[in-house]
């Protein structure tokens, strides 16, 4: 199973050198993948009733425009989207934002994919929150094409392409798609075209149990199960409060024990400010714990 860790963007703030340090030091301690969440705008709770946890004072990066300027700071950690909001994006945009990231990169790029929380954002981008998840099948079917072959007509029902392709190429042909969410339409999606899944959940019976019908969904679509990734989050705090080495190997040893390919260590929401701060959270769990 692979470690890597949460860039954790809202509390390390804007400071390019800050953003530098963190992804050189998450490279260093041999975390595997770099993680970047994804939110174009955030929005006012005082005008707006939000289902989520982020405002307009959470501070994002674009996460394209990041991972290909860490691309040139780096050497080896994988860059992952965890998640970026598909149906609200262009989908030949991101098809070339993320070719280029492959491309610059080397082939590092992991494309995470869901389908969001905040109707407002969808509102400013001019996309349709109502049928984002069913929107976002055929854009994961135009972006395989797009990386994948130098000249693509396609024609959906949201989508015409006529004679049309990205150039360059990604490196990765297709970069991998991997999809964000618990719910039973987003399990029975991952199974039947998904790369990858990232639960999003915490271990428990019921989530082993979810996993179970991803495998069963695969073998439905006649796909081998072994073949989909599963990634969730090692959580450095639980409820505010550091969670310390026996809980983190405790979490360890679940994911371990359904078979999980990726562990992403989440240092967010547990007072630390500051990259500093957070490397040595990193640091701290990597050296306390047995993969």
């Amino acid at each position: 199973m692979k470690l890597g860790v949460v860039f954790p963007q809202t509390e390390i703030g804007a400071d390019p050198a800050a953003c530098r340090d963190f992804a050189q030091a998450a490279e260093e301690l041999g975390y595997a993948h770099l993680l970047a969440f994804d939110h174009v705008l955030g929005a006012d709770p005082a005008a707006h009733t939000l289902t989520g946890p982020y405002t307009h004072e959470s501070m994002f990066h674009e996460p394209m425009v990041l991972f290909g300027w860490l691309a040139a700071l780096t050497e080896r950690i994988e860059f992952v989207t965890g998640i970026l909001i598909l149906p609200q994006r262009q989908t030949a945009l991101v098809a070339k934002q993320a070719a280029e990231v492959d491309i610059l990169s080397g082939g590092r790029l992991r494309l995470g994919i869901g389908v969001g929380w905040n109707q407002v954002e969808y509102r400013a981008l001019n996309e349709d929150f109502t049928n984002r998840g069913k929107r976002s099948e055929e854009q994961i079917a135009l972006l395989r094409r797009l990386w994948t072959e130098d000249l693509v007509t396609f024609e959906g029902r949201w989508h015409e392409v006529r004679d049309a392709g990205i150039n360059p190429l990604p490196v990765q042909r297709p970069i991998p798609i991997w999809i964000g969410g618990h719910a039973e339409a987003t399990i029975e999606r991952i199974g039947r075209i998904g790369d990858g899944w990232f639960p999003l959940v915490t271990p428990s019976d019921k989530t082993a149990a979810r996993i179970e019908r991803l495998r069963d969904y695969a073998r439905a679509a006649g796909r081998d199960p072994a073949a989909i990734g599963i990634e969730s989050w090692l959580r450095y705090a639980k409820r505010g409060e550091v969670a310390g080495p026996e809980s983190w190997q405790a979490d360890i040893d679940f994911w371990q024990g359904v078979d999980a390919s990726h562990l992403t260590v989440n240092t967010m929401d547990a007072g630390l400010r500051g990259a500093g701060a957070h490397i040595e959270a990193m640091r701290r769990v990597k050296e306390s714990v047995d993969l």
